[in-house]
């Protein structure tokens, strides 16, 4: 089928044009350089590519010219959550819109075993006792046999499964509907408050929609044991922050693992960061060298299906 320019990043570019040419032949680019210089024809751009090298610090040179296009058909974000107003700006435009979801997932995966295994260790209690040349030896929990609830089981949450079952921790998946195919006992996300009192460890890896803002309230909280600790990978506003601090100052839960805030960066007031039951990583938990070219992978394989007619993978429906 005929098609427009693709807005793309100079990095992209200058990196992937072979594999964008032979995916979409003879489709012209238009090239965001350093500034927001632009190459090309803008006004006819079909297709726009959000990558990685742009975000956080060339979103705007991304953004302010593709709010203003009029002939664009689709995007790609290399982002899995795609909560962002800007998204569903383009939703809402008639714009087609697909993730790379499932890029970063391993690196996203390793970083929940790091908070399982520091949590159950008390790492932050060693490292702590290390900066005070302190010699305080201590015994460990083990996580083998522990239950692991996974709630969301995208390519984050089944790589975490996958991981979970070889550390030996019975893993209880939860999604919406389950597909009777996954890999771990899989219940629907309405059985939530069946599973809470059952975690040993509560990984949030979907994504942040009006049902699912706040999950985790302090009535969900309430419903885990002391001895529970809560993982967060996937969105801030899952959990109510305010009450998850007031339950970990209260020793209501056994600690936390936190990559993603209700604010970011995470305010210096918060009493999160206080917290020696906490370990807090800044929205990095799925930084890794290789994810932008993972997630350009995932994006030239679109484009090779969008020119031909077919199916997108992890097309987002809309709102």
């Amino acid at each position: 089928m005929p098609t427009g320019p693709i807005l793309l990043s100079d990095f992209v570019a200058a990196k992937h044009a072979a594999a964008i040419e032979a995916a979409a032949p003879g489709v012209p680019l238009v090239v965001i350089h350093a500034g927001g210089r632009l190459e090309g024809d803008v006004d006819a751009v079909e297709i726009a590519y959000f990558s990685g090298d742009l975000f956080p610090d060339r979103g705007a040179e991304f953004w302010r010219p593709v709010l203003k296009l009029t002939r664009l058909r689709w995007m790609h974000t290399y982002s899995a959550g795609v909560d962002h107003w800007v998204f569903q700006k383009m939703l809402e435009k008639g714009v087609r819109l697909s993730s790379s979801s499932g890029a970063s997932a391993v690196p996203i995966a390793h970083t929940v075993m790091l908070y399982v295994l520091a949590l159950s260790r008390d790492l932050p209690g060693w490292i702590d006792a290390q900066a005070r040349h302190a010699w305080e030896p201590r015994s460990v929990d083990d996580v083998s046999g522990r239950v692991l609830a996974v709630v969301g089981l995208g390519p984050i949450g089944l790589e975490v499964a996958r991981l979970g079952q070889a550390f030996g921790m019975r893993v209880i998946g939860l999604r919406r509907t389950p597909g009777g195919d996954e890999p771990c006992e899989t219940w629907p996300l309405s059985r939530l408050d069946e599973l809470l009192p059952l975690a040993d460890y509560l990984v949030l890896a979907l994504p942040l929609t009006p049902a699912t803002r706040h999950l985790i309230d302090a009535r969900a909280l309430a419903r885990l044991r002391p001895s529970a600790r809560l993982i967060n990978v996937g969105r801030g506003e899952l959990i109510e922050e305010t009450a998850l601090a007031r339950c970990l100052a209260e020793g209501r839960i056994a600690g936390a693992g936190l990559d993603v805030f209700e604010v970011e960066p995470l305010p210096a007031e918060s009493s999160l960061w206080d917290q020696r039951n906490v370990v807090i990583t800044p929205h990095s938990a799925g930084t890794n060298p290789g994810n932008d070219d993972r997630a350009t992978a995932i994006f030239i394989d679109n484009l090779w299906r969008y020119v031909r007619g077919e199916r997108l993978s992890n097309e987002v429906a809309g709102r």
